[in-house]
This record gives C-alpha cells, sequence and structure tokens, in this order.
C-alpha cells in the first residue's frame, strides 16, 4: 500500500473509510431500529438510513469529483464501535430502557466519529479548491450534527424518566459537615 504524502491522497483514504463507514451504516441502522423498544428512537434511526444513503451518494459524487473510482476501506473506528454493540448485546441482558440508553450512547459515539472525519475531510477538500466536494461533505456534516442532536434529545428523556429513583438516592446519602470539609482539606 503506498503511503500517504500529500493532502490528495489523505483526501482519497479518508473518503474510502467514510466510504466504508456509511456504507456498514445502512446495514447496521435497520438492525438497531428494531433492537430500539422506544418509538421514538426506532424512527429515528429509520429516518438516519435514508440520509446515509444519499451521504453514500454524496461520497460517490466526491469520488467522481477527483477522478477517483468510490472505493471502500475497512475503518478500524466504525468497526471498534459495531465491535462495542456486539459484545454489549452478547453480554448483557439489558431493561428495555437500559437497551434503549445503551442504543443513544452508541449513536452518540457514531456521530461524534463522523462529525469529526467530515470535518477533516471538508478541511481537505477546500484547501485542494474542491468547491462541490465541500458542499457535500458539509451536508453530510449538517445531517450528522442533527442526528447527533436528536440522539441526546432522546437518551436525555431516557434518562430522566428512568433516574428518578437514583437522584432521590443521591440527595438522602450524609453531608459532611464544614468541620468534616476543613479537616480533609487540612489534610
Amino acid at each position: 500500500m503506498p503511503k500517504v504524502a500529500s493532502p490528495e491522497q489523505l483526501v482519497v483514504h479518508e473518503l474510502k473509510d467514510m466510504y466504508y463507514a456509511e456504507k456498514a451504516l445502512t446495514k447496521v441502522l435497520p438492525t438497531l431500529a428494531s433492537e430500539a423498544t422506544d418509538r421514538e428512537l426506532s424512527k429515528v434511526f429509520t429516518h438516519h438510513l435514508g440520509e446515509t444513503r444519499d451521504q453514500v451518494e454524496n461520497l460517490e459524487q466526491v469520488f467522481k469529483n477527483i477522478g477517483k473510482r468510490a472505493e471502500a476501506q475497512p475503518c478500524p473506528g466504525i468497526e471498534g464501535i459495531k465491535e462495542e454493540h456486539d459484545h454489549f448485546m452478547k453480554e448483557n441482558e439489558p431493561s428495555d430502557k437500559m437497551l434503549d440508553v445503551f442504543l443513544t450512547g452508541a449513536a452518540a459515539r457514531t456521530e461524534h466519529y463522523e462529525i469529526a472525519a467530515y470535518t477533516g475531510l471538508i478541511a481537505l477538500a477546500r484547501t485542494l479548491g474542491e468547491r462541490d466536494s465541500v458542499e457535500l461533505l458539509e451536508e453530510n456534516l449538517r445531517q450528522e450534527k442533527e442526528a447527533l442532536k436528536t440522539v441526546e434529545s432522546i437518551s436525555k428523556r431516557i434518562l430522566k424518566a428512568t433516574g428518578n429513583g437514583s437522584s432521590a438516592k443521591r440527595s438522602s446519602a450524609p453531608r459532611r459537615s464544614s468541620t468534616t470539609k476543613k479537616r480533609v482539606a487540612a489534610r
């Protein structure tokens, strides 16, 4: 495999990673939608599947814009997130609510990864003067940011509904007096 020695080579490398990631997610998102017990979360995964398919097309156009054939190369970042999901599902039998909380966390990790990757790709494409490609990549980035915002909102709602008991336990814990705090601080 040739070494990456120029911005042009790096953009191709990064595009191949993201092309792999987005294509992998078109296979993963239906599974997540079926695993989710929260209706809104399931709908978000299904909606994002359509966006992800559009993102694959945008990446194919970017490859075309730079005169390269669309090609995927295994993306260790996405593979790691998928492995984490699979391991969790194999090793645990979470309640419906905890499963949904886990799924929102897995989705947020994925979105953060994609946001970072698209941000870097946009900077590279801008440096190379690829205006049309920048627009396509910015569209993908916008969708990823919106998906993250939605998933985080759902996560907060689910956690708030499931966390009522834990906040009561925390508030009933004995508090240290100011004298105890002073003794601890003096040590």
